[in-house]
């Protein structure tokens, strides 16, 4: 059973530390979660019932050692890329570390692909934890309602409850605020961000490479988000050509929320 745990761990390890990654928004809390998870399931294997897959019970450890992680920290509010758009301007040095990054490192390019995977994170932790969790165990990590229930310790009906709510409400912050898909959106990061770190590319041609963004006057409000997540399905966060330039983007974010939210 040692063998077959230790396969099935290193196997699912990508996803799991990318799924407390988009929970957390913190790296370095991330792979000691991802380390803690490990030695709690190995630890306990002789209680694993087999009335779930491997996976789910695995997910279910370190989606309450994630809760336990932001039980004393407050949601981030929906605005958030604005106020750290904010911080980012106030803050020459922001800039040129991620400059830095874009000029030297192989995961230092930019991409609206990239980022858009990146605003999701950001705007997901504006939810309650429940329907973050159950919105990103649906719709990015393909578990089905069912695992998700055994996953969060729930009903059916209130792991059906948590999605409905949180996929409506991050469908209503995105149709208000994303550019990408409402002309009236106030949030033009991802092209101004292309346009500082690609100024040769022009924006236009960058979106045309994005299918949400080529049919957002063609599909409904629920289509798009489903395009949105496709795209965060698509994409390591750690592994991605980008990771090291929205790595510190992320960074940066957590740091400016975390005083924000003092004050």
């Amino acid at each position: 059973m040692q063998k077959t745990f230790t396969a099935e761990f290193e196997a699912i390890r990508p996803q799991l530390r990318s799924y407390i990654l988009r929970i957390t928004a913190h790296p370095a809390d991330t792979d000691d979660i991802v380390q803690e998870t490990w030695i709690k399931s190995y630890n306990n294997l002789a209680s694993f019932q087999g009335n779930s897959s491997l996976k789910t019970w695995i997910f279910a450890i370190a989606s309450n050692l994630a809760k336990d992680n932001l039980r004393l920290k407050k949601r981030w509010p929906e605005n958030v890329t604005d106020i750290c758009k904010q911080a980012a301007v106030a803050n020459p040095v922001f800039f040129q570390e991620a400059m830095q990054i874009r000029m030297s490192s192989p995961q230092g390019q930019f991409e609206i692909k990239e980022h858009i995977s990146f605003c999701f994170t950001c705007i997901s932790k504006s939810l309650p934890i429940e329907q973050q969790i159950a919105l990103l165990l649906k719709e990015v990590y393909g578990f089905k309602v069912l695992e998700i229930s055994e996953i969060m310790d729930v009903s059916e009906a209130m792991a059906k409850y948590y999605l409905h709510y949180g996929r409506n409400k991050m469908i209503e912050i995105f149709d208000h605020r994303c550019a990408l898909i409402n002309k009236e959106g106030v949030c033009h990061q991802c092209t101004e961000l292309n346009g500082i770190f690609n100024p040769k590319q022009q924006a236009q041609e960058a979106l045309m490479k994005i299918e949400m963004a080529r049919q957002a006057d063609k599909l409904d409000k629920s289509e798009l988000f489903e395009l949105r997540t496709k795209i965060v399905q698509e994409l390591d966060p750690f592994e991605s050509a980008a990771a090291e330039l929205q790595l510190h983007h992320l960074e940066h974010n957590r740091k400016v929320m975390e005083a924000y939210l003092i004050e």
